[in-house]
């Protein structure tokens, strides 16, 4: 995503973006009644640790709101809303945090 290099390689980027752009596009994001987690492990482990980094590295560097509003259609109003939001998601598919967050409604 611009300001930051997603994945640690050609292949985890892909994989990362294809991620964002399919389960935390605009109206998925807001579709919070199934299981996104359940669904992510149910693909090639490989996958889900690809999903894994990107999220790692997304959360130190950080990401432009810019440029994720331009892969997933969903503006924030600033990064730290931004940071938050994509925090609780890793929570939920990787640390077991109950429920998979909807974005803020000022969003």
């Amino acid at each position: 995503m611009e300001r930051n290099a997603v994945g640690t390689g050609a292949d985890d980027d892909r994989r990362f973006r294809g991620f964002l752009r399919t389960y935390l596009e605009l109206e998925q994001a807001y579709d919070t009644g199934w299981d996104l987690r359940g669904t992510l492990f149910s693909f090639r482990p490989e996958y889900a640790e690809s999903v894994r980094r990107g999220f790692e590295e997304l959360l130190r560097d950080r990401v432009d709101v810019g440029a994720y509003e331009r892969l997933t259609n969903l503006e924030f109003p600033d990064e730290d809303t931004l940071h938050h939001y994509l925090r609780a998601v890793y929570a939920y598919l990787f640390a077991g945090a109950d429920g998979w967050p909807a974005p803020p409604d000022s969003c």
